[in-house]
C-alpha cells in the first residue's frame, strides 16, 4: 500500500515528510508503549500511537523505520517535527482512533508484525 492510499484510508494530514507520499509500506505495528516497539524486528512499517511526544520520533528513529502515524488528532510540537525532518521520517496525523486506524488499514491489506 502507498503511504498516500493510507493516508487517505484514515483521513489523515501529512505533517512533514511528504516527499516520502509515493511509498510503499507492507507492515504495521500500533503501540502506545515505545518499548514494545524496540522489539520489532522488521524495519520498513508504520508505527500507529497515539503518543505525541519526542519518544515516539526516537523510537521511530531507532526501529529504522521512516512512518509514524499519530492518531486521535494529537498535536505535533515543533521539537518533533524538526527532528522528524532531521531523520527524514513522515508523520501523518489522523482524526481516527488507535483502534480505527488499525482495523481500517488492517482491512485494507496492511499486515500486521504479530
Amino acid at each position: 500500500m502507498t503511504i498516500s492510499d493510507l493516508c487517505t484510508l484514515v483521513n489523515g494530514t501529512v505533517v512533514c515528510g511528504a516527499n516520502r507520499m509515493n511509498e510503499s509500506v507492507k507492515y504495521a505495528f500500533a503501540s502506545d508503549l515505545m518499548s514494545d516497539v524496540l522489539t520489532v524486528k522488521t524495519n520498513q512499517f508504520i508505527l500507529i500511537t497515539g503518543l505525541a511526544n519526542i519518544q515516539s520520533i526516537r523510537t521511530v528513529e531507532m526501529s529504522d523505520t521512516p512512518f509514524l502515524l499519530l492518531c486521535r488528532d494529537k498535536e505535533v510540537t515543533e521539537d518533533m517535527r524538526e527532528l522528524a525532518e532531521e531523520s527524514n521520517i513522515l508523520i501523518i496525523k489522523s482524526p481516527y482512533s488507535l483502534f480505527k486506524c488499525a482495523g481500517i488499514l488492517f482491512s485494507a491489506g496492511l499486515k500486521p508484525i504479530y
